[in-house]
């Protein structure tokens, strides 16, 4: 399974990579992408009209959802842990990694200071 973070989905929705839309589409239809409340929290954060939160809360009512309990404890472990406050690193990036650690699921992202602390976590 797949998290993908805002980097991704908003990329998705501007339609301006067609390599990744095609690849990310592809996840998608085979139900690999997994639903993750604080990127769509994000995402909703930036909403410029009723269509455009119609279409993301869609998206995210097709979704596989992952168990979110406790993330934000294993997030602000993880941020501690790694000192990753100080590397500009904030407690959502810190929450999709804790995600992927503790479900074992890749993070596709075009941040990078996301990508950086995933390294720094996995050795």
């Amino acid at each position: 399974m797949i998290i993908a973070d805002t980097s991704i989905w908003i990329e998705y929705f501007r339609q301006s990579n067609p390599d990744t839309n095609k690849k990310f589409s592809e996840f998608l239809e085979s139900g690999s992408i997994v639903g993750v409340s604080a990127v769509f929290g994000e995402l909703l954060q930036g909403v410029r009209n009723e269509r455009e939160e119609k279409v993301i809360l869609e998206h995210w009512k097709f979704l596989p959802k992952l168990n979110e309990d406790d993330l934000f404890i294993e997030a602000g472990k993880i941020s501690n842990q790694f000192n990753l406050f100080n590397k500009g690193v904030g407690l959502i990036d810190c929450y999709l990694l804790a995600a992927s650690r503790i479900n074992r699921f890749e993070i596709w992202t075009l941040d990078k200071k996301l990508l950086d602390a995933s390294r720094i976590m996995n050795g």
